[in-house]
């Protein structure tokens, strides 16, 4: 028998299969509400932010809805996709947390060699970011333009492009749907002055400063996709009365957690 190759599947990948196999097998019925993000991530022995990305790519597959302040609701399919089509996306946190490492490196850099055109490249995606709406696809794109004039006043266009390709991934279904939940004009505020931060410190040409700037502004910004749906407290969250996810089989091989005793009957609500 040939050989296959061994497909290293990301974790939040394995958590989403794991969801949906209960969901088909009526574990979670159409119409009941899972446990909460807590709670599956203490089930699953997994971070709360591998559990969201999970949800969200069961979300974007039409397998459940997010009811901010209410909880996670089990839908009927409007038609089947094809998860392992989805297997090729990155999630989420886990492109931030690449950009984090990466724009912060870029940045510090760029303290260094940025010269007067450099700075002036950046501020003018700053000014354009400053009188664009937010949400919108223009105010992507100044974003866009912001962290690719830093990496270009590097000179080398390899990172100019890898800066370019890992922002654009923001375009993908799994982070469109998280940023419909937390971005809003407040959040963009908050962002550009996160920006401006780092602008400060490229052009004081510190880069001790300007490091940690940026690194502050992308982890700024897992926290705020981080927040929590506003249902951590509702009656009754877990609808498969006492029902436990099982964790996932690999990498980590971890131990079911012990079935909680539920308030209220455990009963599921509806909208």
């Amino acid at each position: 028998m040939p050989l296959e190759a061994v497909e290293a599947r990301r974790l939040y990948r394995q958590v989403a299969d794991q969801l949906r196999s209960l969901i088909d097998s009526g574990e979670y019925a159409v119409g009941s509400r899972l446990p909460t993000e807590r709670e599956l991530a203490e089930q699953l022995k997994v971070s709360r932010p591998t559990v969201r990305e999970a949800l969200i790519a069961l979300e974007v597959e039409g397998r459940l809805r997010i009811r901010v302040g209410s909880g996670i609701y089990v839908i009927e399919p409007a038609a089947m996709a094809a998860p392992a089509a989805a297997s090729v996306i990155e999630g989420p946190f886990e492109l931030l947390r690449a950009r984090e490492f990466l724009e912060s490196a870029i940045a510090e850099q760029a303290a260094r060699v940025a010269t007067k055109d450099d700075i002036a490249r950046i501020d003018a995606s700053l000014l354009a970011m400053e009188n664009v709406e937010h949400p919108g696809e223009a105010s992507m794109v100044h974003d866009r333009a912001f962290h690719v004039a830093i990496a270009g006043s590097l000179g080398n266009a390899v990172l100019v492009r890898v800066v370019g390709e890992l922002f654009d991934q923001r375009l993908n279904p799994y982070f469109a749907q998280l940023a419909h939940y937390f971005e809003s004009p407040g959040t963009w505020r908050t962002a550009l002055d996160e920006h401006r931060a780092v602008r400060e410190a490229i052009a004081a040409h510190d880069p001790q400063a300007a490091r940690e700037a940026m690194r502050a502004h992308l982890a700024r910004s897992q926290e705020r996709f981080a927040q929590n749906f506003g249902a951590e407290n509702a009656a009754g969250s877990s609808s498969g009365r006492g029902r436990t996810a099982r964790a996932p089989a690999k990498p980590s091989k971890p131990k079911p957690a012990p079935k909680k005793k539920q308030a209220g009957g455990g009963s599921a609500r509806r909208r």
